[in-house]
């Protein structure tokens, strides 16, 4: 087994919180060597994001940075900005979140190494890009605001709600991580590294797919449904006798089974709910009578009945009950009882889980006698 397809690829990582720590953990499961440069005493601002804490460091800094190696440089010292330069002109990939424009104040912005590194790839990521919002704090619960996230999510019209993860971090690491195995596989071609540049409010636009769609295409401005679908039905959560459960019926056919299994075949031809449109139309009426039937059974029963159906559904569950199934399905979500796996199987090359989220400044002392050597 290689130590995976990104091994010998090295990574500077100057970014801190979560969208681009998560961007450049995801390139290190996979090989890639990913050394974080920190600020010395505070290091990275999630450090300080708890409780919980184990061991001494909080686990939000732990979920987003395994497989690194920590160096503590003082940007505002001669030497570290020095240390920090000759880092950035050993690295195949540059991954940074400052606020656009610090990096070129201390010459490691992408026009100030280009030259000198002409193969690197640059990953710059913002929350609201290089122009006229520069200035704006790229926070995640921001972004869910003013980028049209919370105004779809809540319990029903007047109550946005936030997702209960910072989603828009996260998809906008993935899409950082996209980019960058993009501009390796160029440079791999042409030998020209190039500049990236992510932003969560683009993300953000472009992961609400239909939604924006709905609004680009159809000039519909969406609101709040709150479990529902706008264009989808039955597809939201129903009351169990013990817990509640989702149905997600995308299809007249899987509609049919779930009719018939809830003693009800006749909803299946009665004219409201023939057809998906039919459903949509009438929802209110669907999910009355639905409910209705659903109370007679626990989740778990429903579950079990509907599921070798072809019917869609499952239990709300906790996120114990959530890794318990993933358990239960055979896929192995932890990596030595406490890691979350990372979920791309690749059958040559698997993710390697090689190391822990290090200390702040770690590796400083051998990463900076390895800076002294000369390059290869």
């Amino acid at each position: 087994m290689t130590d995976g397809p990104l091994a010998g690829l090295l990574i500077a990582d100057f970014s801190r919180v979560l969208a681009a720590p998560y961007a450049t953990m995801l390139l290190a499961d996979l090989g890639a060597e990913v050394i974080k440069v920190e600020r010395p005493g505070t290091g990275d601002d999630t450090r300080a994001w708890g409780p919980p804490h184990v061991a001494g460091e909080a686990v939000y800094y732990l979920s987003v940075n395994r497989n690194k190696r920590s160096i503590a440089l003082d940007l505002t010292d001669p030497a570290g900005l020095a240390a920090a330069r000759e880092l950035a002109l050993r690295a195949d990939v540059l991954v940074e979140n400052f606020r656009p424009g610090l990096m070129a104040r201390y010459g490691l912005d992408h026009s100030g190494l280009k030259d000198a590194n002409p193969g690197l790839v640059y990953c710059s990521i913002s929350g609201f890009g290089s122009g006229g919002g520069a200035a704006l704090p790229g926070y995640d619960l921001l972004v869910q605001a003013v980028g049209g996230l919370m105004s779809v999510t809540g319990p029903g019209p007047g109550e946005p709600t936030k997702a209960g993860v910072a989603l828009v971090d996260v998809l906008t690491g993935l899409h950082a991580a996209i980019g960058i195995l993009s501009a390796l596989r160029h440079r791999d071609a042409t030998g020209v590294g190039q500049l990236i540049e992510v932003n969560l409010l683009g993300t953000l636009l472009s992961s609400m797919v239909n939604q924006s769609a709905n609004y680009l295409m159809a000039g519909v401005v969406p609101g709040i449904m709150g479990n529902r679908h706008p264009s989808i039905a039955p597809y939201e959560v129903f009351p169990a006798a013990d817990r509640p459960i989702v149905l997600a019926v995308g299809n007249d056919r899987q509609f049919a089974a779930l009719a018939e299994a809830v003693g009800s075949p006749g909803l299946a031809t009665d004219p409201r709910f023939r057809t998906n449109t039919d459903r949509v139309a009438h929802v209110d009426e669907l999910a009355s009578l639905l409910g209705e039937k659903l109370r007679a059974r626990g989740a778990d029963d429903w579950f079990e009945l509907l599921t070798p159906l072809g019917v869609p559904c499952g239990p709300v569950n906790t996120l114990a009950e959530a890794f318990g199934l993933a358990e239960r399905l055979g896929l192995d979500p932890r990596v030595s009882g406490d890691t979350v796996r990372n979920p791309i199987g690749l059958s040559a090359t698997p993710p390697t889980y090689r190391r822990p989220a290090p200390h702040l400044g770690e590796h400083t002392g051998e990463i900076l006698d390895w800076l002294r050597r000369p390059r290869d």
